[in-house]
């Protein structure tokens, strides 16, 4: 129990540190710093959690802390002034390289590293190609944040991470129905992608099926 109030309070405190470095940025994007530290508290705590009762292997659970990390705080910015700040997204590359690495070193091993990077690189071109088309659609900071997360998501496995570009891609879709419902200003030019890319990577990195039954095979 105390491993994981530690986790709590350790994402906490990296939940805070994030909103207010978008606060102190060059381009403030200011978001709920309170928010931040709860939520990301919290889902530092379910991963914990997941792993307790077995439902993630020890050796995986530096990938999905990673993707919640930044994830509160970037979403905020992004549905409060349709930006991404490179003062998290550039960072977030570190970390998914860390978490990966870490995981790839008391795991499988060079292939998970392998397919992490094929990933990211993947990830990364399908976004640019998008946000070359249709720059409204797709911006510049969404093209940033995706290497990053699409290196965590191809950690977990092929499956994940088209699960994760499909499941962004609804969510985002799904924000954009309900902006038109409501006759939002805000979004009159295209709605936000950032959320549903922080949301897809981690469902798909906390609940990767398959990457359970071979942790746990193994």
């Amino acid at each position: 129990m105390g491993e994981g109030l530690l986790l709590i309070c350790l994402g906490a405190v990296i939940g805070g540190v994030a909103g207010r470095a978008l606060a102190r940025a060059r381009r403030a994007a200011a978001v709920p710093v309170g928010w931040c530290v709860a939520a990301t508290g919290a889902l530092w705590g379910m991963v914990w959690g997941l792993g307790r009762v077995g439902a993630l292997p020890g050796w995986w659970i530096p990938v999905p802390l990673a993707a919640t990390a930044f994830a509160v705080p970037l979403a905020c910015a992004d549905l409060l002034y349709h930006r991404l700040p490179d003062v998290l997204t550039l960072p977030a590359y570190a970390l998914a390289g860390a978490a990966v690495g870490a995981a790839a070193i008391s795991g499988p091993g060079p292939p998970l590293l392998g397919a992490a990077l094929i990933g990211s690189g993947m990830t990364l071109a399908i976004h640019a190609l998008v946000h070359g088309i249709a720059p409204d659609s797709l911006g510049a900071g969404d093209v940033k944040l995706s290497g990053s997360l699409g290196m965590l998501t191809a950690a977990a496995g092929w499956p994940t991470w088209m699960f994760a570009l499909v499941l962004a891609s609804v969510f985002t879709a799904g924000l954009a129905g309900a902006a038109v419902l409501v006759g939002s200003r805000r979004w009159r030019r295209g709605v936000p992608h950032g959320p549903g890319l922080l949301l897809a990577t981690c469902v798909g990195v906390m609940f990767p099926g398959e990457l359970v039954v071979v942790g746990m095979g193994s």
